[in-house]
């Protein structure tokens, strides 16, 4: 396993072009212009055909999709900025970083087709020579190219390496989309994954690594997470490789000027069509339709789409009430907990030393690190992953704080050169309100079987998106662009 981005153990055209292939099943309507008709940003009350709640990629790429068909749409955003967890952290001096998600695998076919649209290129992860594995105080190297390919030199290899190949074994029986009908599904359903590891690993070598894979992928403990839910994760990725891998997997490129391009670039397209600072306070079904009601606006439209984490969108008071299946879905469907801390030096001097830039770690606030220099290579940014317990530890603390836990980690991996850092900033994502964490809402054990088919199963008008509910990469930006796509098909097949 190679060291860990956010997800994995070490280891522009015209509108309608825009929507591609994913219109395929939308015919436009001959009534209707394939522009946008929003009322103006200042209008206290407005209508559309359809009102979507979250401009994050999942909600831009269904407004996209129902503006190329013919219908209006209304997009309300509560942050002043499209993206949702798609964000360029701003490093203070006129440029930014991936603070959110950023990477892209070759199979990842449907954030790739958007970012063509949007006219937004990328470039191969840094990869090239040995990740650090760093254990019991004592820190090593190792190549990902030899006889263990990218599992860390730990004397549990064999141990892990037999625990992986029966999970993915046993996620080949899952259907993407729907894990409840697994033959299992309530066997595994009725444990977390710390439980099934430690029955199915001896080592602790191993044990300490499958934590660090739910750590690095979800960012909450193996305790806090159903073995269903993990198992489906995999099979919506095609598998554990994919997860776990920068070469071949989810983590093989980046965006030529950060991910974050993608939504802001498509914001664009959509213009007026999007209202910012527009937190959504309550959602009304009427006779007609629904009634959305935001700060500064009052949206009146035939279909709503609710396009977030279901943890979010349970802050939403919905009149009348959602059915029980799906109000109580939201209340147990939390996000993980998440920062991504980075250091800008003036190179990235780790590649001298014949470093990749990635690393895993037992100890200290930061676990895993990856390489987030440009491509150019023009200086060098080091990003770190502070996960659940660790970045709950740092709740009381100062940024300064902050500051010195990361880099002290950093030193740990990569000695005294990664001390002294040009610039340095973090992102937390567990007290952004619009977001409540990262990167992915996960269900606990008894989810998934009671209330999975809620989670894209429409209540009324109200139809749900969000990366949550795509049945392919799950949790990833393929995933919202999926779910995006997939809500779009079905609001307008209902209009």
């Amino acid at each position: 396993m190679t060291a860990v981005s956010r997800r994995r153990l070490l280891g522009t055209g015209a509108l309608t072009a825009a929507a591609g292939a994913a219109m395929s099943a939308l015919p436009a309507s001959s009534a209707r212009a394939q522009t946008s008709r929003a009322a103006p940003q200042d209008a206290p009350n407005a209508s559309a055909d359809v009102v979507i709640v979250g401009g994050g990629l999942s909600g831009l790429t269904a407004a996209r999709d129902l503006i190329a068909a013919g219908r209006s749409v209304i997009v309300l955003e509560a942050r002043n900025r499209a993206g949702g967890r798609v964000y360029g952290m701003p490093l203070g001096d006129g440029t930014t970083s991936e603070g959110g998600a950023e990477f892209i695998g070759s199979t990842q076919t449907r954030i790739a087709a958007l970012a063509k649209d949007m006219g937004v290129d990328t470039f191969p992860t840094y990869n090239t020579g040995k990740n650090v594995y760093y254990r019991n105080g004592k820190r090593s190297l190792y190549a990902t190219d030899g006889i263990l390919g990218a599992v860390p030199p730990d004397w549990g290899v064999i141990d892990l390496e037999v625990a992986l190949l029966n999970i993915g074994n046993m996620a080949k029986s899952i259907t993407p989309g729907e894990p409840w009908k697994a033959a299992k599904a309530e066997e595994w359903d009725s444990q977390t994954f710390y439980t099934w590891s430690r029955a199915n690993s001896l080592s602790s070598g191993a044990r300490f690594l499958l934590d660090e894979f739910i750590s690095s992928t979800l960012s909450v403990r193996s305790k806090d997470v159903s073995l269903l839910y993990v198992l489906h994760y995999i099979a919506s990725a095609g598998g554990v490789d994919p997860l776990i891998n920068t070469k071949g997997g989810g983590q093989e490129t980046r965006f030529v000027g950060g991910s974050q391009e993608v939504p802001l670039r498509l914001a664009a397209k959509l213009g007026d069509a999007i209202r910012y600072n527009a937190p959504v306070r309550g959602i009304e079904t009427t006779g007609s339709g629904v009634t959305v009601t935001a700060d500064g606006v009052t949206v009146t439209a035939k279909r709503a789409i609710v396009a977030m984490s279901p943890a979010i969108a349970g802050k939403i008071a919905f009149s009348p009430g959602l059915p029980a299946s799906r109000a109580q879905l939201m209340q147990r469907y939390p996000m993980g907990s998440i920062a991504k801390f980075v250091g800008v030096y003036e190179t990235p001097f780790w590649r001298a030393d014949g470093l990749t830039g990635q690393a895993v770690a037992d100890s200290g606030a930061i676990d895993a690190t990856f390489d987030n220099s440009p491509p150019d290579a023009s200086r060098g940014i080091l990003m770190g992953f502070i996960n659940q317990t660790n970045i709950r530890k740092l709740d009381a603390a100062s940024a300064d704080d902050i500051r010195a836990a990361g880099l002290d980690s950093f030193t740990k991996l990569y000695g005294d050169k990664a001390a002294t850092p040009v610039l340095t900033a973090f992102q937390r994502w567990d007290n952004e309100v619009w977001s409540g964490g990262g990167p992915v809402g996960i269900a606990p054990p008894g989810v998934l079987t009671e209330y999975g088919p809620a989670l894209r199963t429409p209540c009324g008008p109200v139809h749900w998106a969000g990366t949550e509910t795509s049945d392919i990469w799950t949790g990833y930006m393929d995933g919202a662009v999926r779910s995006g796509e997939r809500v779009a098909k079905e609001v307008h097949a209902a209009l």
